[in-house]
């Protein structure tokens, strides 16, 4: 059996996304539209985020070192505006609400 190919056949270059830059903060990363603003959003490899742990601002929780997720900041921004998602939390972020998180016994005012 012969290996899988990688390559496109007949020696014509892979295609190439506009919306993908490589930009200030690296290369693939892509520009989406998010509360009326440019976003620019790159994906974070699991073996690049060694180390280093983030809290996710979709659900609030802890992202792993090591964990696969993305970095989103917006496009007219710094790099203190950078943030690290969940990839399912980023693409859902339009779904959520913002709700405060109370205990079990924490009285509900």
């Amino acid at each position: 059996m012969s290996p899988r190919r990688n390559r496109p056949k007949g020696g014509e270059s892979p295609s190439t996304d506009a919306s993908v830059t490589g930009d200030r903060y690296g290369g693939g990363s892509a520009t989406e539209e998010w509360q009326g603003e440019e976003w620019s959003v790159r994906p974070v490899a699991g073996a690049s985020a060694r180390g280093k742990r983030y809290r996710c601002p979709g659900c609030d929780q802890e992202i792993p070192s090591g964990v696969p997720h993305l970095v989103a900041w917006p496009e007219y921004g710094g790099i203190d505006d950078r943030r690290h998602w969940h990839k399912a939390c980023w693409n859902a972020k339009d779904r959520r609400t913002t709700r405060v998180q109370r205990s079990r016994n924490a009285p509900r005012h």
